[in-house]
């Protein structure tokens, strides 16, 4: 999808406030929803996955299985917020030596985990909204030996709320970034104050509508 597309500094896959957030996902249901909410913390529009089951209620992209992001940018930061529940997502990349590697990280797994072809690991996050930044340079060569080429795919399981899913050629800190990929809490006072403290997973070695 984003082979051909000069690729630097920030690209965004997911913005919740937009007209159609989900154009280039998928969304799979069952015994759960996919909806659109408002969120009391930031006082905005933002996507609330909830399921009884985080295996069978998702968002996949790209929408089709057979197309692939091709995004080389090396550092994927989700704006998510933590329900209290399991959750999960996962990224499928391309490493330097044509292996397909995934990356899952849980907030309810205690070890990292390295397989062939899949590294599984824990990741904490704090209370309410956070800033979740996976460094896929970092950890397929921590896990495979090998260097980041491209992510492949990007799955977002049960149970968060999300405000932006996108991808980062560096780390940036929380003042470098655009207002718009900033996670503000509403003003107390004059002015506002930031909302999400930054999180990164661990490795070893209102009523709302639903979205169609």
């Amino acid at each position: 999808m984003f082979r051909n597309t000069f690729q630097s500094g920030l690209l965004s896959v997911l913005y919740s406030i937009g007209s159609k957030p989900l154009q280039i996902w998928d969304k799979k249901v069952r015994n759960g929803h996919v909806k659109r909410i408002t969120d009391e913390d930031v006082q905005s529009l933002v996507l609330e996955i909830v399921s009884d089951n985080i295996s069978t209620t998702y968002l996949s992209c790209p929408a089709d299985p057979a197309k692939v992001l091709g995004i080389t940018l090396p550092v994927l930061v989700l704006v998510v917020k933590n329900l209290g529940r399991h959750f999960t997502f996962e990224v499928q990349v391309l490493d330097d030596k044509n292996h397909r590697r995934r990356f899952r990280a849980s907030n309810y797994q205690s070890a990292t985990r390295v397989k062939p072809f899949i590294c599984t690991m824990p990741m904490q996050l704090a209370e309410g909204w956070n800033q979740v930044q996976f460094n896929l340079h970092d950890f397929t060569r921590n896990a495979y030996g090998t260097g980041y080429r491209e992510t492949l795919r990007v799955q977002i399981h049960a149970n968060c709320r999300l405000r932006r899913v996108y991808f980062a050629d560096r780390p940036y800190t929380e003042d470098e970034l655009p207002p718009d990929f900033k996670l503000y809490r509403p003003s107390r006072a004059a002015g506002t104050e930031p909302g999400p403290s930054s999180a990164e997973p661990e490795a070893d070695t209102s009523n709302g509508h639903a979205l169609t």
